[in-house]
């Protein structure tokens, strides 16, 4: 503040306020400037446009679709060594399941009549007996009562363990499915076709007709 300035500031206030005022110094202050600069954050602008590419020459642009068409078939190339690879290692799997089920299926043919072999080996060992016995005593008793019990043996175990059953003949109905005709005759002491006589035996596997019976059959007249 200059000294005129002064001067009219000390006469202005002792004529209001009547006292003698001394005017000491005055200190201007001057704004506080800050050191540090605020930063200002720049959001980015969602129309800014993204720096272009700088442009290739026709040669360098031939050269770029090259490389990449090179990477392409690299790629693919990749990819088709795996797929042969996997399509050998099923094609190796499929073969060897092929040649197990070979080999299963010989096997079974080959042992498929275990069971009902070892159930014949009693029957077998009794009709030794019975053969050996016979050759011994020379008495015809025994020799059929031993044949005879190995027949109901051997028929017992066939239809118990293997479901063959024998079929019903003499005196039955004749049965065009069960039965088969190998002789006929007719009588009036028949009023219906029924089987006289049997000439072979015929059995069911499971009540499914293995051999029909040969039978001869009488009709009536």
């Amino acid at each position: 503040m200059s000294s005129k300035s002064k001067k009219k500031v000390k006469e202005t206030l002792e004529e209001v306020t009547g006292e003698e005022v001394k005017i000491e110094r005055v200190v201007d202050e001057e704004p506080i400037k800050e050191d540090s600069k605020q930063e200002e954050i720049k959001l980015d602008d969602p129309n800014k446009e993204e720096p272009k590419a700088p442009e290739l020459s026709p040669l360098e642009e031939k050269d770029f679709q090259i490389a990449q068409l090179q990477k392409q078939l690299e790629e693919a190339k990749s990819f088709a060594d795996e797929c042969k690879m996997d399509m050998l290692r099923k094609q190796a799997d499929i073969d060897n399941y092929r040649k197990r089920l070979v080999r299963e299926k010989e096997t079974h043919a080959r042992f498929a009549n275990e069971g009902i072999i070892k159930d014949l080996l009693d029957p077998l060992d009794n009709l030794d007996r019975a053969i050996t016995s016979a050759e011994l005593s020379k008495d015809f008793d025994t020799i059929h009562n031993g044949v005879k019990m190995v027949n109901d043996q051997l028929h017992t175990m066939l239809e118990k363990n293997w479901g063959l059953k024998k079929i019903a003949c003499k005196g039955e109905e004749f049965d065009p499915e069960l039965h088969e005709a190998y002789m006929m005759e007719q009588s009036e002491d028949y009023d219906k076709e029924v089987v006289v006589d049997e000439l072979g035996a015929g059995y069911t596997l499971h009540d499914r007709v293995l051999r029909p019976a040969k039978v001869k059959v009488g009709k009536p007249l």
